[in-house]
């Protein structure tokens, strides 16, 4: 009985709350309940639409921006980089729009593109930590200036594809040096080659353009496992090699907000002074800007663009001097190529027919 009384007040009780529940709902409380509701959703509608609007006004700015570079680009790079030839060294997923994009460019200020090469991802597998270690070794006896002993591989790697790019023949300057052709044909040979060359190389570069790929929006890294496996660290020596050894270096990618390669450099004090960076590459603003940017470069104005805080969109114009390629005086005793060219046993070298 005693079981059976506390079952009946159980239901009594269930159904005691649901009926009050039922009278405030309908009653007292169903106009503030309502009210409440529906100005959280109101207020959700006017932020939706006051975030779109923002957004198509900046849809628009950008696009007036981008026909207003687009059309006054001749006049703006005309000459900036009058007979300078440029490398282009391209990082993770570059696409060819964007390569043919900065290509135009460079062009239209002048210049020409003397190499496209792309760092494969054997650059940095750890499984082939051994092999580029190995063949970093082999490479450093191919370098004018090698680097110091305690450099590391990355460093060593990076010093190689730069004086390979760079390296230009004392007596013939339009051509590149043996040493600098055997450095190349190394990087490039093999299944397991750390560079790829859209073209055959045979002229020496005198600057250089890094461009960072973009990652895909479907492959983007979780910020929890980006902060903890994301690094730079051979992506800069890159960078440090070419600022070191070409006459100008640009680093270059097609985000706007430079949390890329573009930021890491722009976060190394040394790198930022000796190297520029331009953020937003895959926009007409981002293309024009590269030459400029590389221009200043070369003239000792090193500078970060893009759009945000501190940053400029564009570049100033600078007025470089001409090029000079007078070739180099051989030596009495006609050693021709002077440092450059291998002697003795070196004249082995792997892949150096130049």
């Amino acid at each position: 009985m005693i079981d059976f009384r506390y079952h009946i007040v159980s239901l009594i009780s269930v159904f005691l709350a649901l009926a009050v529940g039922i009278a405030l709902g309908a009653g007292p409380l169903k106009e503030t309940i309502g009210d409440t509701l529906t100005g959280q959703v109101e207020a959700l509608r006017a932020e939706k639409e006051t975030l779109r609007a923002q957004l198509d006004e900046t849809q628009g700015d950008l696009a007036a921006e981008g026909a207003f570079v687009d059309s006054a680009s001749d006049r703006l790079l005309a000459g900036a980089l009058t007979d300078r030839r440029v490398a282009l060294v391209l990082l993770d997923q570059v696409t060819e729009e964007e390569v043919a994009a900065l290509t135009e460019r460079l062009e239209q200020a002048g210049a020409s593109v003397s190499a496209t090469a792309t760092v494969n991802s054997t650059w940095t597998d750890p499984a082939l930590a051994t092999y580029r270690r190995t063949l970093a070794g082999t490479l450093v006896s191919y370098l004018d200036e090698p680097p110091a002993a305690d450099a590391g591989t990355e460093s060593e790697l990076a010093e190689a594809l730069v004086a390979g790019l760079v390296g230009a023949d004392s007596t013939a300057p339009d051509t590149l040096s043996e040493n600098a052709s055997s450095l190349l044909d190394v990087l490039a040979e093999g299944d397991q080659a750390l560079v790829s060359f859209a073209q055959d190389v045979t002229r020496p570069a005198d600057a250089v353009v890094v461009v960072a790929g973009t990652v895909a929006a479907d492959d983007e890294p979780t910020p929890s496992v980006a902060a903890t496996t994301v690094t730079y660290e051979p992506q800069l020596a890159l960078v440090a090699a070419a600022a070191r050894l070409s006459e100008g270096v640009v680093v270059a990618s097609g985000t706007r907000s430079g949390d890329d390669l573009v930021g890491a450099v722009r976060a190394d004090d040394d790198l930022a002074a000796a190297a520029s960076t331009v953020a937003g590459t895959t926009t007409a603003g981002g293309t024009v800007a590269v030459p400029l940017a590389l221009a200043a470069d070369i003239a000792g104005r090193s500078g970060h663009y893009g759009h945000g805080e501190d940053l400029t969109t564009l570049p100033p114009a600078v007025q470089l001097p001409p090029v000079d390629r007078t070739p180099a005086l051989p030596d009495a005793g006609g050693a021709g190529d002077g440092a450059d060219a291998p002697t003795g046993d070196e004249g082995a070298q792997p892949g150096g027919e130049g």
